[in-house]
């Protein structure tokens, strides 16, 4: 399993998700953090990091895929 960033962490317990994070699948949680640090740039990063945190408020969502 990929580590969680402390700052990704500190972010996901200020929106209050760091629970919804946690009830992903495994494949989910390492899939979603190995995602965020391929980011070259910090506009993708911040990218994927508000799309993770759009599809775990929502629910259901997994990488865009229903």
């Amino acid at each position: 399993m990929a580590k969680m960033p402390d700052s990704l962490r500190a972010e996901l317990e200020a929106a209050n998700l760091m629970t919804a994070f946690e009830q992903r699948p495994p494949y989910q949680r390492n899939d979603y953090l190995h995602w965020i640090e391929r980011a070259r740039h910090p506009e993708t990063r911040r990218k994927r990091i508000n799309q993770m945190i759009d599809e775990l408020t929502k629910g259901g969502i997994y990488m865009g895929m229903q």
